[in-house]
């Protein structure tokens, strides 16, 4: 008996290699602690530096990735023969305490690994209601 594919898996063949697969391995992460700190290697292939931020809100680091890919082939007379575009973003939030501020995080990218650098340290709580004496 002969194997006759889908309509939609000869679709997906179509772009195999061009649109990358959503996968639940995006933005695998490492965690090591070691003196005094977290170490958290991200795993983000394929994006530049560019295509990432980081920032703290209500105690979480929050990260974005966000990714634009355009390929474009033209035949030996410059007219263009094919056009394809691929969009993408992924984010990840780790909660890092009430009292951490931005510029206690550390972060490097090199070849598709973002390295962050979170102080593991017991902070001061920030008070967030002040006594004002009346006299």
């Amino acid at each position: 008996m002969r194997y006759i594919p889908r309509a939609y898996e000869l679709f997906d063949d179509m772009f195999e290699g061009f649109m990358p697969r959503q996968s639940s391995n995006v933005m695998r992460t490492d965690v090591h602690e070691k003196d005094g700190y977290y170490n958290l290697d991200i795993e983000l292939p394929g994006y530049d530096k560019n295509d990432i931020s980081m920032s703290i809100s209500d105690g979480n680091l929050i990260i974005n990735a966000k990714h634009e890919m355009t390929n474009e082939e033209k035949d030996s007379k410059g007219n263009l023969i094919r056009s394809e575009r691929s969009f993408g973003s992924c984010s990840r939030s780790f909660y890092v305490g009430n009292n951490m501020k931005a510029e206690d995080v550390k972060a490097s990218f090199d070849k598709g690994i973002l390295n962050v650098i979170i102080p593991t340290r017991e902070q001061k709580a920030i008070e967030t209601t002040q006594t004002i004496q009346i006299q």
